[in-house]
């Protein structure tokens, strides 16, 4: 038997007790569903390359069966299992042996944020869902979001690829008014029905091809997030291909299309008017007049004023106003809204160089926006490239080079690239060597290139997995070493 999945949109659908379900991944997606499958009565089959002590011990607990072991070893445990339906987490490839197996024995496969809509009624009337993508910026502009909401008085939680799964938010007992989802280009990639009241893709730039397969494949997976919008689907005045996603959208009718600008907004966007971010989208008079949401030197002094972060406002400001939050709201939360940690975060300032982490620049579209907030900077860069081209960033960056740092198991494609277009700008390769060794040599050698005046930047434009856990990890070793190496002869940011 295989799952009835147009029978499969509630909760309360009966059809999912005694209902066999295989789990690809069992990392805290795949967890949240097998917990999420056994809550609705379903045989739990989890399989995965590997899972933590903790996981394995929970999955006992709750009921569900777990096998470990490599791609061929997964599809052998599903086909024994006979699933009738294949939840998959994100980042699992269409043609991993599992899901093609599925797909010749025509059993149905759903992501989790696909399950999780189809839930979203356990506890009463469904939360409205604001769903955000694009190659960067997605976690501040679901953070941005959410606090606007909050501050309006709606019970709002952000969640999906910002870490805190769909499915955990919409099982909690007491419910929310709005669920503000970060979605992946993998998790979109699976999406069927979600319907949000508003979504956005915030820019878009070759990334993840290595998936993906294509630029053309990836900026369609980013376009799914508009498919099914009933109120705004919000794109980037500044980035063409978002427009062109909304036109091609299959969206509900009466849906608008609504632009963010850090230019002058035209009618139906938000934008900025000298130092006023404004609304000319949602008021009645919005042909003659604009509400004002705040100030450039407002978010200057709450820390927001770098011009990739102005956009994610703006983005933001859409999205809450797409649900009627009232601009005070907007403008309070922005006052008291702080950065997360590794956005363009201030570690230090010694002998007139500042010090700067954005190790969550993983890509040179989001290296790009980090490097033009700044004159002229000392650039740390270099990881696992997927399989973008660095070339343009580059070439783009080379007039404010004061020097740049290459880490990285593999620092070719910089050092080609820095060759071809930036030959007189200094460089250091720091060697392939043991990962706490990486940043201190990463940051001796910054400080050698470094004058008065410079901004020593760590905006690597690539992931860290090929020297560390994580991007975190890597902006946590880079200002540890930046304050090491200073040793009380700056100012270390964050600290009293």
């Amino acid at each position: 038997m295989t799952a009835d999945l147009p029978r499969l949109t509630s909760w309360h659908a009966p059809e999912w007790r005694g209902l066999k379900v295989g789990v690809l991944g069992a990392a805290v997606v795949g967890f949240a569903a097998a917990d999420t499958l056994v809550e609705l009565g379903c045989e739990v089959l989890v399989v995965a390359d590997r899972a933590t002590e903790e996981r394995t011990t929970l999955l006992d607990v709750i009921g569900a069966t777990l096998r470990l072991g490599d791609a061929a070893a997964q599809r052998e445990a599903l086909v024994a299992f006979e699933p009738d339906l294949v939840v998959v987490s994100p980042g699992f490839h269409p043609d991993v042996p599992a899901l093609t197996w599925a797909a010749e024995a025509g059993v149905p496969v759903l992501g989790d944020v696909e399950l999780a809509w189809r839930l979203r009624d356990k506890t009463g009337e469904p939360a409205e869902w604001i769903t955000i993508t694009g190659t960067n910026g997605k976690t501040t502009t679901t953070q941005l979001t959410t606090a606007m909401l909050v501050q309006d008085g709606r019970r709002a939680r952000a969640c999906g690829n910002i870490g805190s799964p769909v499915l955990d938010a919409i099982r909690e007992p007491d419910g929310w008014d709005v669920l503000v989802v970060e979605l992946s280009s993998y998790q979109l990639h699976w999406m069927e029905q979600v319907s949000p009241a508003a979504s956005v893709v915030l820019n878009i730039a070759d990334d993840h091809l290595d998936w993906h397969g294509s630029a053309e494949a990836y900026r369609a997976a980013k376009g799914r997030v508009y498919e099914r919008t009933r109120l705004a689907c919000v794109y980037n005045v500044e980035d063409p291909v978002t427009e062109q996603l909304v036109r091609d959208a299959d969206v509900v009718e009466g849906c608008r299309a609504i632009g963010f600008t850090r230019g002058v907004p035209r009618v139906s966007e938000v934008g900025i008017v000298e130092d006023v971010l404004v609304d000319r989208a949602f008021l009645e008079q919005r042909r003659s007049s604009a509400l004002e949401l705040t100030t450039l030197t407002a978010l200057d002094e709450a820390g927001l004023s770098a011009p990739h972060v102005v956009a994610d406002v703006l983005a933001a400001a859409a999205l809450a106003r797409a649900l009627d939050v009232d601009p005070r709201s907007i403008r309070d939360a922005l006052a008291a809204f702080r950065l997360d940690a590794h956005r363009i975060e201030p570690v230090a300032e010694a002998d007139g160089v500042r010090w700067v982490d954005d190790s969550k620049a993983t890509n040179p579209h989001a290296a790009a926006a980090s490097l033009g907030a700044f004159e002229r900077v000392v650039w740390i860069a270099g990881g696992l490239t997927k399989g973008v081209d660095v070339a343009p960033l580059v070439e783009a960056a080379a007039g404010r080079l004061g020097g740049v740092v290459v880490i990285g198991r593999d620092p070719s494609a910089f050092e080609e690239a820095l060759g071809r277009h930036a030959p007189g700008v200094p460089v250091a390769v720091v060697p392939d060597v043991d990962t706490d060794r990486v940043m201190p040599l990463a940051v001796e050698a910054a400080r050698s290139l470094a004058a008065p005046g410079d901004v020593v930047l760590l905006a690597p434009a690539a992931a860290s997995m090929d020297q560390f856990t994580d991007y975190a990890d890597r902006g946590h070793r880079f200002a540890a070493a930046v304050r090491e190496a200073l040793d009380g002869s700056g100012d270390a940011a964050g600290t009293e």
